[in-house]
């Protein structure tokens, strides 16, 4: 009897085990699901922690655009999509007749690209996260890719795996790697097919489409995919669906990966993990749910362009204010650069880079994993924005007041509450004014002896 009982009492804990590590424990273990190939349950997976914590991230544009770098990197589309004038001029003008698109190819050579450089640079600008073209709309692939036969990094031009490489370098540093992959190529022939036939075949999405993005999951197991390309068709048409309940599911990155929103017409802000709603996209108020601006060193264009004046440079200052402001907003900031065809990230857009490492060297406290404020913008100035961590609160000033006092109508203080400046040592002055609501007498110090020069963040604790 006493042996049944221990046998009873030891099968009972088996049982009890398995189902604890099928559905997980109560203190914190994941609670395994599977995702259906739909959006309702698509939608309902958490996003993964780490993405939000991040907040900054760099976006590379890069590829056989960068060849002629001029215009955009919508070159070929403007020239043999649109006939645009001032592109048949520009290649009339500076190439020989009969130049093809084709015959940019050999001449995206990335002699200069150095993987560990550009992790370093990304390193040093704050980049928690980085994201690069793997395929543009113009179709040539930045790996290996088994159906681009020709029309790849390997086989033409710098004769690398850039992806691959490129990757290499930010895992050693710890930094999350993204893929930018576009759904749709302009000229392909089995797209060009498939638009004929009103999107009701799907020859481009099976041979090309849905390939190419299983091979970028299982050979490099990006931490994020960032696609792209699919304003043309429905999301059935891409097949969008199945391959993100796979990648939910059974693919190498299940537990990790973040997606954004373009996965189909009309999916744009309504499905996804994040979303990216346009480019550049500011929203006015805290949106409901994880969102990110994309933007541009180079506001005119994201491939690199020869062309490039000062005019169209993104200045330190906006930059820093838009990041601040989207991460107030509860979004993601991801800034873009152009290298050129040798692979040289040229001058400008390391100084933009390192100039937001530097702010981030001081104010990253007020910025990584940090949490939107009850309040975004404060009410007696919109030159100030908010973002909390835990208890404390920060206050990031992006306009000195003119007498040294800054006004803070939002919070409400304490007996303890005390005001510090990222970067110096030491309490600031403060007091309640029953209109203004809380003054703060800002430091009285040469310009040169402030941590930064513009975005100041004060550190709030104590207040509600």
């Amino acid at each position: 009897m006493r042996w049944q009982v221990v046998g009873l009492t030891l099968f009972l804990l088996l049982v009890l085990g398995a189902a604890k590590s099928r559905h997980g424990s109560r203190r914190g273990h994941r609670t395994y699901r599977r995702y259906t190939p739909d959006w309702t349950s698509l939608d309902a997976r958490p996003l993964p922690a780490w993405y939000d914590e991040a907040k900054f991230g760099v976006f590379v544009h890069w590829g056989v655009y960068s060849v002629p770098a001029w215009g955009s990197e919508w070159f070929w589309w403007h020239w043999k999509g649109e006939h645009q004038v001032l592109y048949e001029l520009f290649m009339r003008n500076n190439y020989p007749p009969g130049f093809s698109y084709a015959d940019f190819g050999p001449q995206f050579t990335a002699t200069f690209f150095d993987p560990e450089h550009w992790a370093d640079l990304f390193r040093a600008a704050g980049a928690r996260y980085v994201v690069l073209t793997t395929k543009h709309h113009e179709g040539f692939t930045n790996w290996p890719s088994p159906v681009s036969w020709n029309w790849n990094s390997q086989d033409v031009g710098p004769h690398r795996d850039l992806v691959g490489e490129l990757g290499t370098a930010l895992r050693k540093r710890n930094m999350s790697y993204g893929l930018y992959h576009s759904l749709l190529e302009w000229f392909h022939p089995l797209y060009l097919l498939d638009k004929k036939n009103g999107f009701k075949t799907q020859y481009f999405v099976s041979s090309k489409t849905m390939p190419e993005l299983y091979d970028l999951v299982n050979r490099y197991k990006p931490d994020l995919i960032w696609s792209d390309g699919e304003w043309e068709c429905p999301d059935t048409y891409w097949n969008s669906t199945n391959f993100l309940a796979w990648l939910y599911n059974d693919s190498p990155v299940k537990d990790r990966v973040v997606v954004n929103d373009r996965w189909g017409q009309n999916c744009s802000c309504h499905h996804g993990g994040f979303y990216n709603c346009q480019d550049k996209y500011m929203p006015g108020s805290l949106p409901n749910h994880k969102w990110e601006m994309c933007t541009s060193i180079d506001k005119s264009s994201w491939g690199y362009r020869r062309n490039m004046v000062m005019a169209s440079i993104a200045s330190e200052e906006e930059i820093i204010s838009e990041l601040v402001q989207a991460v107030s907003l509860g979004g993601n900031y991801l800034l873009n650069i152009g290298p050129t065809k040798d692979g040289v990230i040229v001058p400008i857009f390391q100084e933009r880079l390192l100039a937001v490492g530097n702010w981030l060297s001081i104010n990253g406290e007020a910025i990584y994993a940090s949490k939107p404020w009850r309040v975004q913008a404060d009410k007696n100035s919109t030159s100030v924005w908010y973002t909390s961590k835990g208890p404390d609160v920060y206050a990031i000033l992006l306009q000195w007041p003119e007498n040294g006092v800054l006004s803070l109508a939002s919070p409400t203080t304490t007996s303890t509450t005390e005001v510090k400046m990222l970067g110096l040592k030491g309490n600031l002055k403060w007091s309640k004014d029953p209109v203004q609501g809380l003054l703060i007498s800002l430091p009285l110090l040469a310009p040169s002896d402030f941590p930064v020069k513009y975005a100041w963040t004060l550190k709030l604790t104590g207040v509600e």
